[in-house]
This record gives structure tokens, sequence and C-alpha cells, in this order.
């Protein structure tokens, strides 16, 4: 009786060991499989990703790529190579020339632009021009890209038979001068001039000192109008 039930609880034993080592396999393999899966899965994710840049690629090169709105920018920060003052000159020309008053120039009102700065382009040359800054691929220039001409123009960065030199050379904004404290040429200059927040601040201040003095003549003004009108009433 007693060799019966002790052969029972080992035939139980082995069953158990042999259902717990089934489990564990089980477990092993699925786990083998989740990690596959993991892989597959940041595989495709990878090779999707690739994809998109090639189809995007090949969009741009094709001339059919959809435009990306771009972020709102700082000109004052992105650009700290110019002067508060210069930003507002080239801010006046873009809107001068932006004659559809919708934040951008195109290509006809580019073509009008150097027309008027006594260097007419090419269709190829104008849209050519369009290309060099032309970050969203929307086929106009927004007042970051316009931006960008001057930036690249101080930089040194555009060849010497760029339609973007000629127009920077030609414009009220001249970058080829040489600028402050000797610097060999107007980025160098500019960025040693504006190294400090104390330069930007002063400027501002000197615009709001502008203003004030501008309203003290205004009111000056009134008042010696005032007072020769009432002397020719009394």
């Amino acid at each position: 009786m007693a060799s019966e039930e002790l052969a029972q609880k080992l035939q139980r034993r082995l069953q158990l060991e042999a259902s717990g080592a089934t489990a564990e396999g089980e477990a092993e393999a699925a786990a083998a499989t989740g990690a596959a899966a993991e892989r597959s899965c940041l595989t495709a994710s990878a090779g999707a990703e690739l994809s998109a840049k090639l189809c995007r690629r090949h969009d741009i090169n094709e001339g059919a790529a959809q435009p990306r709105r771009a972020a709102v920018f700082n000109p004052y920060t992105e650009f700290k190579e110019f002067s508060r003052r210069q930003i507002k000159d080239m801010e006046r020309m873009f809107r001068l020339y932006d004659s559809g008053r919708d934040g951008y120039i195109d290509l006809m009102e580019l073509k009008l632009m150097m027309e008027k700065l006594g260097a007419p382009q090419t269709h190829l040359g104008l849209k050519n021009m369009i290309k060099e800054v032309d970050e969203d691929f929307d086929g106009k220039l927004s007042f970051r890209e316009f931006l960008l001409i001057f930036h690249k123009a101080a930089a040194g960065e555009l060849e010497e038979d760029s339609g973007l030199l000629t127009l920077a050379k030609l414009s009220e904004i001249d970058v080829s001068i040489e600028g402050v404290k000797g610097a060999k040429n107007f980025f160098e200059a500019k960025v040693q001039a504006l190294s400090s927040a104390s330069k930007f601040e002063a400027e501002i201040k000197a615009e709001q000192d502008e203003r004030k003095r501008e309203e003290e003549e205004r009111k000056h003004r009134r008042a010696a109008f005032r007072e020769l009108k009432s002397a020719f009433t009394q």
C-alpha cells in the first residue's frame, strides 16, 4: 500500500515537473516571438521614415513637393548679425515689393524688384533666385527667406553670378561695406556689434527717445499755432 502511494506521488511529481518545463518553454518562446515582433516593428518604422524622406526628396527634385508651414520666428534673435535698425530697413523693403500684401514676394513681384533695382532677370533666373533660399519649396519668398539673402551675402555664401548677390548689392542694405571696429567684413562686424544685450537695448531706447523727441516737437508746434491763432482773434 505504501509502495503504491509512493509511486503515485513520484508520478505526480514527474507530471508537475514536465508541465513546468513545458510552460517555461512556452514562455521563452513567447518572449522570443515578442522580441522578434518588436524588432520587426522598429525596422518597419525606420523603413517607413526613410521611405518618407526619399519620397520627399523625389518630390522636391520633381518640383512636386508640398510646402511646409514655417514656424514663427523672431528675426532679431535668429539674425543677430544685423542690427535692429537694419532688420527694420529690410522689412520696409520687403513690404514695398510685397504688392499683394500677402506676406510673400512671388515671382512677378521679384521680377518688378529686380527691374526697379536696374538688374532685370530672365524668368529662369528669377526662379533660380527663389530656389536658392526657398526652404519650404512654395515658389515664393517669405520675410525670413528674404533675410536669408542678406545673411548669405554677408557670409560670402552666394556665387558671384548669383542674382541674389546682385539684389543684395543693389539694395539699400549694403552688405559689402566694411563694418565697425575694423572688422574684415560685414558679417563679422555685425556679430561683434550685437554681441551683447546692451547694444540691442540701446537701440530700442534710441528709438523710444526719437519718438519722444518727435512728440515734443509736435506739441511745441501745436502750442505755437494756438498762440498765433489767439493773437489774430484778439
